[in-house]
This record gives C-alpha cells, sequence and structure tokens, in this order.
C-alpha cells in the first residue's frame, strides 16, 4: 500500500466532554491562513438519538491538534435538528466552503434520508448558512466542492445513494458530477464512476475534496466490500473537463488493518481531509467511526502509480 500511517494514529480521541465522549471522526481539513483547520464529527454516550455535532481543531503541523471545548456550532437551522455530520472543506478565494450531512426525523420517516448543506466562513468563528444542495429523495451524501471554478461554475462531485439501477445506468450507489450557481441546488447531474472492482463492489464515494495535480484532479475515494469493509484508494480526473476519469487504480492504498481501524467484524478507514505540504500528501480518515487518523505518502510517488495501470 502507498500511503503509510502517521506513529501516533489515532490523532484525536473521544474526551471526557459530553458531547464528544463517544466518538470523534470523519474530519474536514483545510490549510487556511497558515494553519491546519479542523472540522469533525462527534457523537456522546448519553444522547439516545445519536445527533452529531461538529467540533473544530486546529494544528501548526498538520498532528498536532488543539481542540475547542465545546461543539463550533449549534444546531440552529431546523434541518440540523437532527444533527451535522461529516464535513467537507473547501478554499475559494479566501472563502471555506463545508459541505456536511444533515437528517429528517426518522420517527417520521422511518429513516432518517440524509442530505447535504453548504455554509461558507472566512475565519471558522462566523458561519452563513447557504441551504441544503442536494435532492431531498436522493439520500446523498459524500458531496464534495472542486477547489476552483471550472468554466465559471461550482463543480461537486456527490454520491446519490438511492440513484441506482436502469434509469441511473449503475446497479450500485456511485460517484457523479454535477455544477451549481449559486449554492442552492445541483444541476445536471452526470454519472462519473461507478464500482468497478471486487473490494469495491457494494458502493464509491468521494472522500477529500480533488486535488489539482499536473497529471489531473486527484481524487482520493472510499469503496467498499459486500463484508461493509471500507477501504481507499484514487482515480485522476481530467483538468479541463473533470467529467472526464483518466485512470484510477484498481488496488486500495489504504486498508483497515490497525485494531483502532475495525470495530467488530467491519474494517473502516473513511478518508474526508487532506493537505498538501512540501510534496507530501496526508490524508486524513475517520477510523471505525470512533477515531480521527492520519496517513500520508510522496505526491510524485503516488501519481506515478497511475503509469503502471
Amino acid at each position: 500500500m502507498i500511503l503509510k500511517r502517521y506513529p501516533n494514529n489515532p490523532i484525536l480521541k473521544p474526551t471526557r466532554n459530553k458531547w464528544e465522549n463517544n466518538e470523534v471522526f470523519n474530519p474536514g481539513i483545510v490549510f487556511f491562513k497558515g494553519k491546519v483547520n479542523m472540522l469533525y464529527r462527534a457523537t456522546s454516550k448519553d444522547d439516545k438519538n445519536y445527533i452529531s455535532k461538529l467540533g473544530y481543531a486546529v494544528s501548526e503541523d498538520g498532528f498536532h491538534f488543539k481542540r475547542n471545548k465545546e461543539p463550533i456550532l449549534k444546531l440552529r437551522k431546523p434541518y440540523e435538528k437532527w444533527g451535522m455530520e461529516d464535513p467537507r472543506i473547501t478554499r475559494i478565494d479566501g472563502i471555506c466552503y463545508i459541505t456536511y450531512v444533515v437528517l429528517k426525523n426518522p420517527a417520521n420517516s422511518g429513516y432518517a434520508t440524509p442530505q447535504t448543506a453548504v455554509m461558507a466562513t472566512r475565519d471558522f468563528k462566523k458561519f452563513k448558512r447557504l441551504g441544503k444542495i442536494t435532492s431531498p429523495g436522493a439520500d446523498d451524501k459524500d458531496v464534495v466542492l472542486f477547489p476552483e471554478k471550472i468554466k465559471n461554475r461550482y463543480l461537486f462531485l456527490h454520491r446519490p445513494n438511492l440513484w441506482t439501477g436502469e434509469k441511473y445506468e449503475t446497479s450500485f450507489p456511485s460517484i457523479w458530477i454535477s455544477h451549481t450557481h449559486k449554492f442552492k441546488k445541483l444541476w445536471h447531474p452526470e454519472l462519473l464512476m461507478k464500482p468497478k472492482f471486487a473490494w469495491e463492489e457494494l458502493k464509491i464515494g468521494s472522500g477529500p475534496p480533488p486535488i489539482k495535480t499536473k497529471k489531473g484532479w486527484l481524487l482520493i475515494y472510499h469503496g467498499v466490500s459486500n463484508r461493509l469493509n471500507y477501504r481507499v484508494t484514487a482515480a485522476l480526473l481530467n483538468l479541463n473537463d473533470p467529467r472526464k476519469v483518466i485512470a484510477r487504480l484498481d488496488e486500495p492504498i489504504l486498508k483497515p488493518e490497525k485494531d483502532y481501524e475495525i470495530r467488530g467484524e467491519q474494517g473502516i478507514v473513511f478518508p474526508t481531509g487532506a493537505i498538501l505540504r512540501d510534496g507530501k500528501l496526508i490524508i486524513y480518515y475517520g477510523a471505525a467511526d470512533k477515531y480521527i487518523c492520519a496517513a500520508y505518502c510522496n505526491l510524485e510517488e503516488l501519481l506515478d502509480c497511475f503509469k503502471k495501470r
């Protein structure tokens, strides 16, 4: 495997703080104003409704984080009542855009159907909610924003879990690409990638926002097997037209092997954040839906893997 785990994983664990004493996982990451900023999902042992809140942590080196004692945001909007989950962060022109999952009341629907919402910040102190962006009936998660406009449009990757079958030309949940102008709705969705290999046969979904390289947009994504084991791999998208897939790796670059990545019989390494520093790609991931971990590699070494395929 290409990725090497940070030796002192996990980098964040649950604390005694009531709101994050059960799980901390699935962090959004951005290098912003000289620091590594993290928003992460946290749950409480005392919450019977399993409502997630977002914590904030900051780091100088990307591995040692200082976190706030309280959630960074209150569940203020009606659509946030049942939690804020799995943030991803993209910086464009001095603004950090955050996509995050919100849920419907499971008592009314029998299932907490997810949608994805967007908010923006310039300082990680004040946040502007831009509203929900995905269709209410699609069960749409893993929504990430490209870090620059392409053809004057904001481009998103997303994974509508219920878009399967003959109508959608895929038998399993897949990665789609859409655009928006004012963050009100995702327009003109197109199927980008669907599960291809045995270890990702159940579903695939985007990880961190795509990373611009000289070879193309580097997409780190997760694949899920029929045994519900999550693995991490990568693909390259065309720089000028990301609707075109240049190549994708046929093997994982990280799979659950450590005790902190395995819960019961299920192994989970779920990538949600990444930064590039001095040629090193650092990927942040949720481990076993319990901890936050980091793994890294030389960017050029990872890009060279596509030549061998």
